[in-house]
């Protein structure tokens, strides 16, 4: 690992017959990508790999430590393997990823410049400015233009008939041309709340090792801004750890991952459930959808895994997160900024400090992101984003905070998630209802509501729950733009046969007016 000064000072990199540089972005640390595979022995000496630490990037937003130490040290132990393996590596710490690459083309004015495509228009951009030749992105299942294809002439864009061609394409869990088990999905029996006395298989731990150590050493001294607890060993940091947690989860928590797939208990119950913990790797590189898929499949055979279980998981690698992908590249680069619902408010103070509100839900879900960079996807649609939604924040500075927070965040997971699904701030362009909710939803599907001092079945009055009281007010302040929407305007009319609506207004005032001051 050098510094840019210390590597232009040296000048040992001009001193190699280096024909060709190959560019590995922090979330492709994928030793099968086709950028790698296609080195051979002879031509190594020719070629570099390089990896960049942008200073500029990790100091200017207040990211989540553990994020950043995922990111970090799971490229520098796959550079380590790299080199030991036989790879010239060239791991390069810069003030930004334009300075490097000058520097590097003016002293290799020869070289071809190649990167796999990146999954952001930002590098998109910074790649094709510094003239490097682009090759496919093959880390997921579906290409751009692909899904391109597939959404072409389409008037809506439902997840389940993407969900459905990709079953059919690629071949997974069919019965001829019939779904296996006569269903395309099994999402009824999938909705269980928390179970009562429950005993939750323990976690996975993976030991820290020098090199995990030095970077949280390092971010510490470095980056003033960072948010959240250091690192505990709930995350591996490479390519071993990530297999051992996807072996782990398909031996001690696949058959129940279904029916407790959208539970929300406590996280001192469980902050894992039965959810595998996949994504980070999934998304950095360390694991590839296909063989999450193949593994998950070759144990479904076994006979003990209910279908409903694996489908559903099925569901989230080929359906949802390639479904995401896809509507990243489709809907472009603007997309990011839509706020169909004017939403005005800043980002509320609990999303920072979760002491700064007594709503249970919130402040266990807070804290529990705080504690290590994640929660699953319920909580971060039906409690956080559906905060965000029904308080009106900007959506752009709830994207910022989601994509800062979370492990597995990267720009294309949370602009499509965020601005389509958690605040409709798109107007329907991607999901066709807001998905607001308020007490009732949160007390059915989790255990926060039990000791909380706010009753989730009452809309006003000092002790009405903040969700329910800004779920009829939301609908009231968007009255008429969700009338028209059939999925909702059920409860919409529903406001009509409200007798405290004048009450209810009061109570979101004031609802409003304390969450902004992180005193509610």
């Amino acid at each position: 690992m050098e510094s840019l000064e210390e590597l232009e000072n040296s000048k040992s990199f001009i001193s190699r017959a280096i024909k060709e540089v190959r560019f590995v972005a922090f979330d492709q640390v994928n030793r099968a990508s086709h950028l790698l595979t296609s080195f051979s022995e002879s031509d190594r000496g020719e070629r570099l790999v390089l990896f960049i630490e942008s200073e500029a990037t990790l100091a200017k937003r207040a990211w989540h430590i553990q994020r950043i130490f995922f990111l970090i040290s799971s490229a520098r132990h796959f550079a380590h393997e790299l080199a030991d393996e036989g790879f010239p590596v060239l791991y390069l710490k810069a003030k930004s990823f334009q300075e490097a690459f000058t520097v590097l083309q003016k002293n290799l004015p020869t070289a071809r410049f190649i990167a796999m495509a990146p999954a952001s228009f930002s590098l998109r951009k910074l790649l094709d400015s510094a003239n490097f030749e682009i090759i496919e992105n093959d880390l997921f299942l579906t290409t751009p233009s692909e899904f391109r294809n597939w959404a072409s002439g389409k008037k809506s864009l439902l997840m389940e008939n993407f969900y459905r061609w990709q079953r059919k394409r690629l071949e997974i869990l069919m019965d001829g041309e019939k779904p296996l088990g006569g269903a395309w999905n099994f999402d009824q029996e999938n909705r269980l709340p928390p179970p009562k006395n429950y005993h939750y298989p323990p976690y996975l731990t993976h030991q820290r090792d020098e090199i995990d150590l030095a970077v949280i050493q390092e971010l510490r001294a470095n980056l003033p801004l960072l948010w959240g607890d250091d690192p505990d060993e709930s995350w591996a940091t490479t390519r071993a750890g990530a297999l051992r947690q996807m072996e782990y989860f398909f031996e001690h928590h696949f058959a129940a991952f279904g029916p407790y797939e959208d539970a929300m208990p406590r996280a001192e119950e469980s902050w894992q459930v039965h959810h595998s913990l996949l994504s980070p790797y999934l998304n950095n590189g360390l694991l590839h959808p296909q063989e999450v898929v193949a593994a998950a499949i070759e144990r479904f055979e076994r006979g003990d895994i209910p279908i409903a279980s694996c489908e559903g998981f099925i569901r989230q690698v080929i359906g949802w997160r390639e479904y995401v992908y896809g509507i990243y590249w489709l809907f472009g680069e603007k997309y990011r900024e839509s706020n169909h619902l004017e939403a005005s408010r800043k980002l509320l103070p609990l999303y920072r400090s979760p002491e700064s509100t007594a709503m249970a839900c919130v402040k266990d879900v807070v804290t529990s992101t705080q504690a290590r960079a994640w929660v699953h996807h319920i909580p971060r649609l039906m409690i956080l984003s559906n905060l965000a939604l029904l308080s009106g924040i900007r959506p752009i500075e709830f994207l910022d905070w989601m994509s800062e927070v979370f492990i597995d965040a990267y720009d294309w997971v949370m602009v499509p998630n965020v601005i389509g699904m958690g605040v409709h701030a798109d107007g329907g362009a991607m999901m066709t209802k807001p998905y607001a909710a308020g007490g009732s939803y949160i007390s059915r599907m989790s255990n926060f509501c039990k000791g909380c001092i706010f009753d989730p079945k009452k809309r006003s009055g000092d002790d009405a729950c903040p969700f329910t009281t800004l779920y009829w007010d939301f609908l009231d302040r968007h009255r008429e733009e969700f009338s028209r929407n059939n999925r909702i305007s059920q409860q919409v009319r529903g406001l009509d046969r409200l007798s405290d609506l004048d009450q209810l207004r009061d109570r979101a005032k004031e609802v409003l007016t304390r969450l902004s001051a992180g005193t509610l």
